[in-house]
């Protein structure tokens, strides 16, 4: 049995049934076959700082995982006073080399996957590149560490500017949150997850499965 742990924050999680929002770890799942245990330990609020200080990090690694997905960006980026703030390009560079350095030691394949974007348009109907820096740092650390990235960045803005403002609203929660996915959002992030495994990731490749149904 292959363990996979998902870490991350709210674009990540686990939501109740009765809400219309998802995140990506709660569909993948449904992507992998009766060989694979996921667990989705993603928090809502959390930064690649804060789930180390709230100890979450540490659990992970004591659940030993055979593979770790880690998605951290959003809350980052928040203004430099928030307490989860962190600066692209130091201390948020520095958690990730921590993530992937920590989560290799104990024996994990680390998976990189970069922030998506949320859903603001300029006026020339282009993404507004809120959580570029971050994005860019993300890749520069897979480089650089030889580890496994997967771009939602990229992926997240090419859909959205074929999309449009009004024709990718219902890829997210409600007409006024513009970062939570709605649970076709959230099928749609998985989905290019999945693509990137299939062309990038070929150890994980023999796993995955054509979903019958998704989790409600």
């Amino acid at each position: 049995m292959k363990k996979i742990i998902f870490v991350g924050d709210s674009t990540v999680q686990n939501y109740p049934e009765d809400e219309n929002k998802r995140g990506w770890g709660q569909i993948l799942p449904s992507f992998f076959g009766p060989k694979v245990e996921c667990r989705n330990a993603a928090a809502g609020g959390r930064s690649t700082k804060t789930f180390i200080s709230e100890g979450r990090w540490k659990k992970v690694l004591e659940g030993k995982p055979d593979v770790i997905f880690i998605q951290f960006g959003h809350n980052d980026s928040h203004a430099k006073d928030k307490p989860e703030s962190t600066d692209a390009s130091t201390d948020y560079k520095e958690y990730l080399e921590k993530y992937v350095s920590e989560g290799k030691a104990a024996g994990a394949k680390v998976i990189l996957v970069t922030p998506m974007h949320r859903r603001y348009f300029n006026s020339e109907g282009k993404v507004k590149d809120i959580l570029g820096p971050y994005a860019e740092t993300m890749r520069n650390v897979a480089k650089a560490t030889n580890t496994p990235l997967i771009d939602l960045h990229q992926k997240s803005r090419e859909l959205l500017e074929k999309l449009g403002d009004a024709g990718s609203e219902d890829l997210y929660c409600s007409a006024t949150d513009r970062t939570h996915f709605s649970k076709k959002g959230a099928i749609v992030m998985a989905g290019f997850i999945v693509e990137a495994i299939q062309k990038d990731i070929p150890e994980l490749k023999p796993y995955l499965k054509e979903p019958k149904e998704w989790p409600e």
